[in-house]
């Protein structure tokens, strides 16, 4: 039979994490001081008017390296639960991700022949 009281921890977790964030915002915008003017208005609050336009051109190779970095980060994601457990999965998983490092190797080895580990 299904039993709503089970799902009592997750509803106060959802209530609360719900809360959390709408209270942080009307806090704020109560205490908040509010102060207009000239430098508030500007492009920049840092006290020195913005020099040329602000659209500039970025190079590829940027989000090149950025997006190399995201697979190898993602990577280690999916590494962590198999050798955690490793001892009870068998041989048979131990080659899936032998093959599955194996690709990401060959992936390393084209992004560093292509170029895109270069950062200058």
């Amino acid at each position: 039979m299904f039993l709503l009281y089970e799902y009592d921890i997750f509803w106060t977790f959802l209530i609360i994490s719900i809360l959390i964030p709408i209270l942080a915002f009307l806090i704020s915008g109560i205490l908040a001081p509010i102060r207009k003017g000239p430098e508030k208005l500007s492009s920049y609050e840092s006290g020195i008017e913005p020099m040329g336009d602000a659209w500039l051109q970025f190079q590829i190779r940027y989000y090149m390296f950025a997006l190399v970095f995201v697979v190898f980060d993602v990577e280690t994601v999916f590494l962590y639960p198999w050798a955690m457990s490793f001892d009870v999965l068998g041989v048979s998983v131990f080659l899936e991700a032998f093959i599955f490092v194996l690709i990401l190797i060959v992936g390393l080895v084209y992004a560093w022949r292509k170029g895109a580990l270069e950062w200058s």
